[in-house]
């Protein structure tokens, strides 16, 4: 590999090492909208630089780079701000009132969110004319009604466009309507397999960790499992096609039927499908998590919720087994398992997990470990974290000041959070997307780790197979 670096007279000297697949997709994209599809932290803002570069010096307007979250968003711009050399680099989003967001419009080169774009063409607060080149980062989500479609309606006949995603969805209708939302008429696809990408990447381990349920743990899933049947027993007596196999999409799907037709049905249905949130939440993330689930759905008001947690004498018992596990000091058998590989780690790791609860709790845990450990959440809610905060807990962790960050989907999109050699899923996650663009964190500058937490006999195997 050559260190050798980008050249640019818009690009900071020396600040942009040069890599071959980079400069090829930057040149295959100046003239017509494309569509990279690259693995995460291989450097797609990197080759966007590139094309800005490119772009700006053909003295045909500005550019607009727009990215799904505000720390991204924010993300983006300190990159620019550092390394491109202009002085009208401005910033739009959503926590900007009015005055200080039309006074941003006017620079050349615009970092921004998708809603508040949206918003603020339709109010005419931009001058469409004003940008040649138009980004989208995470470009899957260009479909339906998300506000991509619509920005992308205004730009796709007269700007030059770059969506920019780490993977297509498998599903060939999604991937299709991504490419006619943006108007995109080439993909420029490159995978750690490819010839020029090969020199840059580091190959990432992945690791099947099992762990066994404790008796008392498997005591509340059997009151669970029971109190599920029963719905399900009910189901197929009341005259609904249901298949063996439990599973919540299967519930979801026959909900709009059982509404319309089968009314009847309903109370068990929408039991069912508590129990299974409770029963999967349970498996994958533990007591606390659970304990909580029910207390936010008690607390609602909705249709066999009071028969559930006042009468049926599974699921009440399986909250006392629960209160009562608590109280002995038992949360799940993946934490034990956790400590256990932070310990004998000397650098830094980033833990995901797909629900907000068991971050609190995994984060607690290690905290009383004497472990540094903070969390990464999204904005929503009492609980969230605003995008300053997260911005801050971003940093540190890239600083080193913080040695395990807890994070949610939030820490997924395109996050750069470099250097992590271990990656832990805490929990099992389905979505394709999802997983590439975690694994893509690791094991870039070396070696990386990544390992999946799986509880036997569960919804994690279910996930797994």
């Amino acid at each position: 590999m050559n260190s050798e670096y980008f050249q640019h007279k818009l690009v900071k000297p020396d600040s942009i090492e040069l890599r071959d697949y980079q400069t090829n997709l930057a040149n295959d994209a100046k003239n017509e909208n494309s569509l990279i599809v690259l693995p995460t932290g291989l450097g797609k803002t990197t080759i966007a630089l590139q094309i800005m570069a490119h772009v700006l010096t053909q003295n045909k307007g500005g550019v607009l780079f727009l990215a799904p979250t505000r720390v991204l968003v924010n993300q983006h711009f300190e990159f620019l701000r550092e390394n491109l050399l202009l002085e009208d680099i401005g910033i739009v989003t959503g926590e900007d009132l009015v005055n200080k967001r039309k006074k941003a419009w006017g620079n050349s080169v615009v970092c921004a969110t998708p809603e508040i774009t949206r918003n603020d063409i339709e109010r005419n607060m931009v001058d469409l004319e004003q940008f040649s080149l138009v980004i989208f980062d995470e470009a899957h989500r260009a479909i339906g009604d998300y506000a991509y479609t619509g920005i992308a309606s205004h730009f796709k006949q007269k700007s030059l466009i770059l969506g920019m995603t780490a993977t297509l969805p498998s599903e060939k209708i999604k991937a299709t309507e991504i490419v006619a939302s943006l108007g995109i008429q080439k993909i420029l696809q490159r995978s750690d397999e490819s010839s020029d990408v090969q020199p840059y990447i580091q190959k990432t381990k992945t690791e099947w960790i099992t762990v066994e349920l404790p008796p008392e743990m498997k005591a509340i899933q059997t009151c669970l499992k029971i109190a599920l049947d029963e719905r399900y027993k009910t189901l197929r007596k009341n005259g609904i096609q249901i298949g063996q196999t439990q599973s919540l999409s299967a519930l979801l799907r026959i909900r709009q039927y059982v509404l319309s037709q089968n009314r009847i049905s309903a109370k068990p249905l929408f039991t069912a499908i508590r129990i299974t949130y409770a029963l999967n939440i349970f498996e994958a993330h533990g007591i606390t998590s659970f304990l909580k689930f029910c207390e936010r759905t008690k607390a609602k008001k909705g249709v066999g919720i009071k028969e559930l947690f006042e009468k049926d004498p599974n699921f009440t018992r399986a909250i006392e087994l629960a209160n009562y596990a608590r109280s002995k000091g038992i949360e799940h058998s993946k934490l034990p398992k956790l400590k256990e590989v932070i310990s004998t780690v000397k650098d830094k790791v980033l833990i995901f997990t797909s629900y907000r609860d068991s971050v609190n709790v995994i984060n607690e845990s290690l905290t009383e470990m004497g472990i540094n450990s903070e969390i990464l959440i999204g904005k929503a809610g009492e609980t969230g974290l605003k995008q300053k905060k997260q911005i801050e807990t971003v940093q540190r962790f890239r600083d080193g000041k913080t040695k395990v960050l807890v994070a949610t989907r939030v820490g997924e999109e395109g996050l750069d959070i470099s250097e992590v050699n271990l990656v832990v899923f805490y929990d099992n996650v389905p979505s394709s997307i999802r997983f590439i663009q975690r694994k893509g964190r690791t094991g870039r500058k070396e070696a990386g780790r990544l390992l999946v937490l799986i509880a036997k006999d569960t919804i994690d195997e279910a996930y797994y197979w």
